[in-house]
Order: structure tokens, then C-alpha cells, then sequence
């Protein structure tokens, strides 16, 4: 158990970057969730949300995500945004994985959250500045009693690779 990581957040905290940092620092798998749906389901994130709608996703997400915590192998596994938060999935994560929630302030999201990203990301497609700022609020608001109940929380607006191993070597109570 204590070699599965899995990194929850608002989209733009650093899941992935810091995710593939750590993997590759311990010689672990990465996975990052929304690729593994993309392939599972032969399709990218856009087109199942414009053809069958959030629902559909998200229990795709959870079939996918179970499917990956029941890997007999160490990995760091960045999930999607809103993962945590539907079909009891933290609680799931919480069961067979550590969980750090990556939490950065919205000002620093939305400046990472460039228009080209932007378009990767369905929830905020055909919006204007204004309208992700909103969006981000609500969001944050919504998700972040899920992300609270992570085992580890490392705040800030520039998270290291660094002090995500030291937190999560800390909380193994192994040194580093």
C-alpha cells in the first residue's frame, strides 16, 4: 500500500508535473487517470463528455480508477480534478493508496491554466477569464472537502518534487 501515491487537486496544481517527477525519482509506474480513460476508452476526454454526457464519465473514471488501485505494483497515479469527489472514490484511494492533496492557491491555477490548456479541459471550454474564475471558485468550493480528506496536504504555490517525497518519506516515518 504505501507504494501507491495518488495525487488529487484542482486542476492546474502540479498533479502530473510533480506525479512523473516522483515516479521517475523512485523508479515507479506513472499513470495519469485521464490518459488511462482516454485509452480505455478509445477516446479523448472531450468527445465522452460531448457524446454521453459527465455522468457517463465519471463512472468510467471510477471503473478505471478501481482498476488501476488494484495493481500489484508501487506507482504514482496523478487523478483528474474532479476524481476524488464522485462515486466515493476517495474513500476507495484512501483504502488502497497514499493520497496527497496538492493544494495551490486559485490565483496560481489560473495563471498555469493557459488558454491552450484550457482546451484540453472540457469543463472550461468556450469560456472567457472571467467565466474560469468563477468556474474555479465553485469548483474549489465543491471539491475541496474531498481533497481535505487526503492523508498528506502540502500547500503553497510553488510545491516541490522535493517536499512531496520528504512529506510522504515523513509520513512512511521512513528517512529518506
Amino acid at each position: 500500500m504505501e507504494k501507491k501515491i495518488v495525487l488529487v487537486g484542482m486542476p492546474g496544481s502540479g498533479k502530473s508535473t510533480l506525479g512523473k517527477d516522483v515516479a521517475r525519482k523512485f523508479g515507479y509506474a506513472f499513470f495519469d487517470l485521464d490518459d488511462c480513460i482516454e485509452k480505455e476508452a478509445g477516446a479523448k476526454i472531450t468527445t465522452i463528455f460531448e457524446k454521453y454526457g459527465e455522468g457517463f464519465f465519471r463512472k468510467l473514471e471510477t471503473e478505471v480508477l478501481n482498476g488501476l488501485l488494484q495493481l500489484d505494483q508501487a506507482f504514482v497515479l496523478a487523478t483528474g480534478g474532479g476524481a476524488p469527489c464522485f462515486n466515493k472514490n476517495m474513500r476507495v484511494i484512501n483504502q488502497y493508496a497514499i493520497s496527497i492533496y496538492l493544494d495551490v492557491p486559485l490565483n496560481v491555477i489560473l495563471n498555469r491554466l493557459t488558454i491552450g490548456q484550457v482546451a484540453k479541459r472540457p469543463l472550461f471550454f468556450g469560456m472567457d477569464t472571467s467565466e474560469i474564475i468563477l468556474k474555479l471558485k465553485g469548483m474549489f468550493e465543491q471539491r475541496s472537502p474531498y481533497y481535505e480528506k487526503a492523508k498528506i496536504k502540502l500547500s503553497g504555490e510553488d510545491i516541490s518534487t522535493e517536499l512531496l517525497i520528504s512529506e510522504w518519506m515523513a509520513f512512511l516515518k521512513v528517512k529518506p
